[in-house]
């Protein structure tokens, strides 16, 4: 059966109802306008607020971690490889090498540097470059030899970035390698080399100060000095390293 409407009337009408606001057309469900729709539940603010908050994960005790590694390590290789397999320790991620110690282990005289420098990282020893022909000589001057009398290593193994000041929380986890090598390596007597070394071992600063004042620390005899390093900018404080050599001299002697 043909529509009575035509076209244009079927247009005219359905426009006219769109002018007067109509939406929707008969459809074939019908549709119950005064039924109450239930609200959809919402979750607790608790658990909102669990579900938006960053997850906590538990934060690393570097220096716990330092103490379990060195006191794991029965020997000075052992100690070497914990050192080189520890993470938790920043300068690590900024250095080319490890530098952990160079010259005889067992040796009377253990020598601590501060930390290593260009040279050091580069080559992976302590007291390389200028720095260590200087040291060469220092030992020279009073009979030792770093290949048969002396064993060298430093107060942090990785290069400060930038030759910074060394954060506390470094040195805290350094400190425990430091303890066991000096326990492995069991010197008789600890030079200090610098301000860094003399800030590890004995919580101090100031080596202008302390150069030259034996102390104890560790079991051991520490006798803090100027670093190479230190000398080869400030010549005029090579009489004062010289008294402090002729010291350690004394002792060795004595």
């Amino acid at each position: 059966m043909e529509s009575a409407l035509d076209y244009h009337t079927a247009k005219a009408l359905l426009e006219w109802q769109v002018e007067f606001g109509v939406t929707e057309t008969i459809s074939d469900t019908p549709i119950n306008r005064f039924e109450v729709k239930p609200e959809p539940k919402k979750a607790p603010a608790a658990a909102v607020a669990e579900a938006a908050a960053p997850v906590q994960r538990p934060a690393v005790d570097g220096v716990e971690l330092a103490r379990g590694a060195a006191a794991g390590s029965g020997d000075i290789a052992a100690l070497k490889a914990a050192l080189a397999a520890f993470e938790a320790c920043d300068l690590k991620r900024g250095a080319r090498n490890l530098v952990f110690s160079d010259g005889v282990v067992g040796s009377r005289v253990m020598i601590i540097g501060d930390a290593p420098e260009r040279d050091e990282d580069r080559e992976g020893r302590p007291f390389v470059g200028d720095a260590g022909v200087l040291l060469d000589k220092m030992l020279g001057a009073i009979d030792l030899d770093r290949s048969k009398d002396v064993y060298l290593t430093m107060a942090l193994p990785w290069r400060l970035p930038r030759n910074q000041e060394p954060k506390p929380d470094d040195l805290a986890m350094m400190l425990p390698f430091l303890e066991r090598h000096i326990t492995l390596a069991k010197p008789e007597f600890v030079v200090l080399m610098g301000n860094i070394a003399c800030q590890a071992v004995l919580k101090k600063r100031g080596i202008s100060r302390l150069r030259g004042e034996w102390a104890e620390a560790m079991g051991v005899p520490v006798l803090p000095m100027y670093a190479p390093s230190y000398l080869l900018e400030n010549p005029e404080k090579k009489r004062e390293a010289w008294a402090d050599l002729l010291d350690l001299k004394a002792r060795l002697r004595g």
